[in-house]
């Protein structure tokens, strides 16, 4: 029983930090570049589509209040995974400080777990991608057929089933062809859909400001009550469950900044460039995103975002009231289909690079870090993942996979903010290149801040995520526990598997 809680060694790690090689992933990364990659992951689908369903579903303009309930969270979070980053600079992000400080078991149940986050994520967003790529398509009197861009779970108003969502696997395959050919090059897209996305929320903020109605935020906080969804599910409405249940919701928005850590193996200068590349991005889109659901909430009505429905978004608001900028509109639908890409390009890049560090421990199979002789880079991981992804972006309907992300993610807060101060406690000589401030209260109140909103997202997803970890812990009894290296000297890999640096 002992073993399950096996801490890896930190000399250990600090070795894989500082091997070189030709099998190694290649650095390349400066702190500019890990700025755009939290940002590329972290500006998507939230901001432009979650914004929207918190303000009908759950806060009303109060949620404005939930970008801050769940930025504080991140900010939590975001110190912690900082002082990791720059402390071991190994690929692995959440799944790697887990081993070192909590154990084997933990750790495996976080990179599981991050599977949510990430891969998941990442097929979810493609589902969404999709449909904007056909509403782009629309505008040139073209469109993809029902059946060949929805799941087979799904049907129109005639009762036509789809088929297979072509657009999402296409686009997976896209980025992860860019992945495998280098992580160089894939920043180098991200950081020009960084600049296209960014400037266009800028346009909404400046331009909507003028649109805003000070009746839609009296009273800021709505009085406590319940609002029951077309689909039947009910929700707390305004008051503090209304704040907690769309910040859990609108949480969303925030996952990917901790994607930064797992190119810790790609930065050219991790000590000190992790931390300006996770911090730096968090607070860059925490001040866009309050400002920016402050304008939104502030242009339309509650009502008006639940008649629209699936509808519902800054597109829709801005068609609706912001007259003679309906080009920005179709300018914000094209930041939607530009951040989707930016999120899934992040996404794919952070679940190839958990798998990575998990193979090398063992703990899954060695395929997963297998690097590219030529592009240094972990293609077998990145093809495998395009598989399951595409799988699923094909034939799942995304509804049934959303606030699973959320969830999957705070629980990886959580345990990263408790890791950081159990290493302060164990391992308080080791060289850090940056120190989270006043630890014990800060990890404290990241644990309790990512718990309420855990809290917020209701029992249904509580018992969703229950359900995915037991599935994991049986895969882990079943291979991961058995072809451990906690216990013995890491054997020589084959060619092309070794990571050296």
């Amino acid at each position: 029983m002992a073993n399950l809680f096996a801490r890896k060694p930190l000399d250990r790690l600090m070795e894989e930090a500082q091997e070189v090689g030709e099998h190694s992933l290649k650095r390349s990364l400066g702190p500019m570049n890990l700025v755009a990659l939290g940002i590329g992951a972290i500006i998507g689908a939230g901001l432009f589509v979650r914004t929207a369903a918190a303000i009908a579903d759950r806060a009303g303009p109060s949620v404005v209040l939930a970008f801050i309930v769940a930025g504080i969270g991140c900010a939590f979070a975001g110190l912690c995974y900082a002082e990791f980053a720059s402390m071991i600079p190994v690929a692995g992000s959440a799944y790697t400080y887990s081993y070192a400080t909590m154990g084997e078991l933990v750790a495996w149940i976080i990179g599981w777990d991050l599977i949510l986050e990430y891969a998941v994520a990442a097929a979810t967003v493609a589902i969404a991608w999709s449909e904007y790529f056909n509403r782009v398509l629309e505008w040139f009197g073209v469109r993809i057929p029902y059946q060949w861009s929805h799941s087979p779970f799904e049907h129109d108003p005639t009762g036509m089933h789809g088929m297979m969502n072509v657009p999402a696997v296409i686009i997976l395959l896209l980025l992860t062809m860019l992945l495998i050919r280098g992580t160089k090059e894939s920043a180098f897209v991200n950081g020009l859909i960084v600049i296209l996305k960014v400037t266009i929320v800028l346009l909404v903020i400046g331009l909507g400001w003028q649109f805003i109605n000070p009746a839609n935020h009296t009273p800021m906080v709505p009085l406590p009550t319940t609002y029951t969804t077309p689909e039947g599910i009910t929700h707390p409405f305004g008051g503090i469950m209304g704040i907690l249940g769309a910040a859990g919701v609108v949480f969303f928005a925030y996952i990917g900044f901790d994607a930064v850590s797992t190119a810790a193996q790609e930065a050219r200068n991790p000590k000190r460039d992790m931390p300006i590349g996770i911090l730096g991005s968090l607070v860059f889109c925490t001040i866009l995103y309050v400002l920016f659901s402050y304008v939104l909430s502030g242009v339309a009505t509650v009502q008006d975002f639940r008649s629209a429905g699936r509808e519902a978004s800054v597109a829709f608001a801005i068609s609706k009231y912001m007259h003679g900028y309906e080009w920005l509109s179709k300018s914000v639908t094209v930041a939607i289909l530009a951040g989707f890409s930016s999120v899934i390009l992040v996404m794919l890049l952070g679940q190839s690079r958990v798998f990575f560090s998990m193979s090398r421990d063992g703990l899954v199979s060695p395929v997963f870090a297998e690097v590219h002789p030529r592009f240094r880079t972990p293609w077998k991981s990145n093809m495998l993942f395009f598989v399951f992804t595409g799988l699923l972006a094909a034939f799942v309907p995304a509804d049934v996979t959303g606030e699973m992300t959320s969830i999957g993610t705070l629980f990886a807060f959580m345990l990263v903010c408790a890791g950081v101060w159990i290493i302060r406690v164990r391992s308080p000589e080791l060289e850090r290149g940056f120190r989270v401030p006043a630890v014990p209260v800060v990890a404290t109140l990241g644990i309790i801040t990512c718990g309420a909103m855990i809290f917020g997202l209701g029992w249904t997803n509580w018992m969703r995520l229950i359900v995915w970890l037991v599935i994991g812990l049986v895969f882990y009894f079943s291979y991961g526990k058995s072809h451990s290296r906690i216990n013995t000297p890491p054997p020589e890999m084959p060619e092309g598997i070794k990571l050296s640096r």
